[in-house]
C-alpha cells in the first residue's frame, strides 16, 4: 500500500495529537500496523491520554508527551494533524515550510479509496442525520460504513471496503478545513443540516465558521447533489455557490418551483424538480422531538437520491432507535424519566431538548463557555419547574439571563452528582430530567461523551 508515491513500511510519520475521540489513535495503529516508523506527540501528559495508549501496546511507537518538539515536525515524511489543533500551529507551519505534507485521518482515507460518499456537517444534527442515514443505507447494503465525527475513523475499516461500497461521513468544520483544496474530497452527496453559531473560541466570526463548513460542496459537479436547510439563513448564499444538483428540506411545505422534502401534518413528502411528490417519512417515530423529524427528513432525502425506494425508506425511519447522548432516555424510577442530552453543546439545542418533552421537567443545564450567545434561552427559561445549574464559565452568562427574567435556580454545583441527586430531590412522579448543557464540557470532562456517561452512570446507579 503506498501513500504520495511511498510504500507505508518506508515511511516516517509525526502523529500529532493522539487524542481520546480516536482520530489520531486510528492514524497512529493504521501506520504501525503497516511497518512505519510512527511518533505520536501530544501536549497531554500520558496519565491523561492512558486509554488511547494502551490500545497502542505491543507496537514500536515512539512518544514525546506533555510537549512538541519542531524536529518531529520537520525530520518525518507526514505529519497526521488531530482536526483539534489549528492550522497556526508553529508546529504545522515549520511542517509545511519545510515541505512535510500535512495530513489528516480524513485525507489519508481519501486517498486510498474512492467509493460513493455521502457527506453530511452543520451545526447540530449532524451525527443524527448520518446515524438515520447509515441505519437505512445499511439494511439495503450491509457493507455500508460510516465514519468521521462520530468518533469512529474511517481508517478502521478502509481495508475492509469493496469497490461500490458506500461510506457515509460525517464531518465537522475543523474536519472540513483540513480538507480544504483536496480534490479527492467529492462527496455524491453533501448535506449541510443548519448553521447556528458554535465555536466561536476558535474562529473569529461566523463568515469564517461558515467558510470552513462551505467545503463541503466545493469540489462537486452537477452529477452530484447538495442538501441544504431552507429554514437557514445561509441556505440561499449555499444554493448560488454549489455547482451539483441541489435540493433543500424544511419544517414547511415549500415553494412549488423547489425540489426538496419538507414536513406537513407530521408526515415527510419530497418532490425532485418537477416531478410527484413522494411519502418519506411517517407520522410515527422512534426518536423524540420536531428537531429529530426535521434530521429524519433530511437523511430520507439523502436516502432518495441514492436510490432507496420511498416505502424501504419510510419503513427503516420509523424504526431509527435515535443515538447515545441526544435526548437519550437512561432510565425511568419511581415515575421520573431521566434523558442524557449532553451532546446539546449549544444553547439552541437546549431550546429543542425542552421543546421536545410534553411533561414537567427538571432541568440540568451549565458548563463552559464557547464565547457563544445564550440569549435563546430566555424562550424557554420559564418552562422547565426546576432548574439546575454546573459549574463554568458559561454558567454565568445563563444565571443573567435567569436573573433578568426572575427565574430561581438552584447551584452552581461544582460535581455532576450533586447536581442529579438535586434533581432527584426536586422531581415528582410524572417529571422528566434532562441533562442538556448546552455548554462545551471542558474543564469537568474530558469531552460531551465522557460527560453523558457520567450522567448515565450515575442516573442507573439511583
Amino acid at each position: 500500500m503506498k501513500i504520495n508515491g511511498k510504500s507505508i513500511s518506508k515511511l516516517r510519520v509525526t502523529v500529532m495529537g493522539l487524542g481520546l475521540h480516536g482520530g489520531g489513535l486510528a492514524s497512529a495503529l493504521f501506520f504501525a500496523r503497516r511497518g512505519a516508523r510512527v511518533t505520536v506527540t501530544d501536549i497531554r501528559e500520558r496519565e491523561e491520554l492512558l486509554s488511547s495508549i494502551e490500545k497502542l501496546a505491543g507496537y514500536d511507537i515512539r512518544y514525546v508527551l506533555g510537549r512538541h518538539n519542531e524536529d518531529d515536525f520537520i525530520h518525518t515524511d507526514m505529519v497526521i494533524k488531530n482536526p483539534g489543533v489549528t492550522a497556526d500551529s508553529p508546529f504545522v507551519r515549520a511542517a509545511r515550510t519545510h515541505n512535510v505534507p500535512v495530513e489528516s485521518d480524513i485525507s489519508i482515507f481519501l486517498s486510498l479509496c474512492n467509493n460513493p460518499l455521502i457527506a453530511v456537517t452543520g451545526s447540530k444534527g449532524k451525527s443524527t442525520t448520518v446515524s438515520a442515514l447509515f441505519h437505512c443505507l445499511r439494511a439495503h447494503n450491509p457493507r455500508t460504513r460510516l465514519g468521521g465525527n462520530i468518533t469512529v475513523s474511517p481508517l478502521t475499516f478502509v481495508e475492509e471496503l469493496g469497490e461500490d461500497d458506500p461510506v457515509i461521513l460525517e464531518l465537522s468544520s475543523w474536519q472540513l478545513a483540513d480538507l480544504k483544496g483536496n480534490k479527492r474530497f467529492m462527496p455524491k452527496i453533501a448535506i449541510i443540516t443548519n448553521i447556528l453559531p458554535d465555536h466561536m473560541n476558535r474562529y473569529a466570526n461566523m463568515e469564517e465558521y461558515v467558510a470552513d463548513k462551505k467545503i463541503i460542496y466545493a469540489n462537486q459537479t452537477r452529477d452530484d447533489f447538495s442538501i441544504f436547510n431552507f429554514d437557514d439563513p445561509y441556505c440561499l448564499e449555499f444554493l448560488r455557490e454549489s455547482k451539483a444538483g441541489r435540493l433543500v428540506f424544511s419544517a414547511n411545505p415549500l415553494p412549488d418551483e423547489m425540489a426538496g422534502a419538507w414536513l406537513e401534518q407530521g408526515n415527510g413528502y419530497a418532490r425532485i424538480e418537477n416531478g410527484a411528490r413522494v411519502h418519506l417519512l411517517g407520522k410515527k417515530l422512534s426518536v423524540m422531538g420536531n428537531h429529530n423529524r426535521l434530521n429524519l427528513l433530511c437523511a430520507g432525502l439523502g436516502l432518495y437520491l441514492f436510490g432507496l425506494a420511498p416505502n424501504f425508506i419510510r419503513k427503516n425511519l420509523a424504526g431509527f432507535p435515535g443515538i447515545e447522548h441526544r435526548l437519550e432516555k437512561v432510565r425511568e424510577k419511581q415515575g421520573v424519566s431521566f434523558y442524557n442530552d449532553s451532546a446539546a453543546t449549544i444553547p439552541q439545542a437546549v431550546v429543542a431538548a425542552i421543546n421536545s418533552i410534553t411533561a414537567p421537567l427538571v432541568l440540568i443545564t451549565g458548563g463552559t463557555d464557547k464565547n457563544i450567545d445564550f440569549s435563546p434561552l430566555r424562550t424557554i427559561v420559564r418552562k422547565p419547574r426546576t432548574i439546575i445549574l454546573l459549574q463554568g464559565t458559561a454558567t454565568q452568562k445563563i444565571i443573567a439571563i435567569l436573573e433578568e427574567a426572575e427565574v430561581s435556580y438552584l447551584g452552581p454545583f461544582r460535581d455532576l452528582k450533586a447536581a442529579v441527586d438535586c434533581a432527584v430531590e426536586h422531581a415528582l412522579s410524572g417529571t422528566a430530567v434532562v441533562f442538556s448543557p448546552g455548554c462545551a464540557s471542558f474543564g469537568m470532562f474530558l469531552n460531551e461523551f465522557d460527560r453523558g456517561k457520567k450522567y448515565k452512570t450515575i442516573v442507573e446507579s439511583l
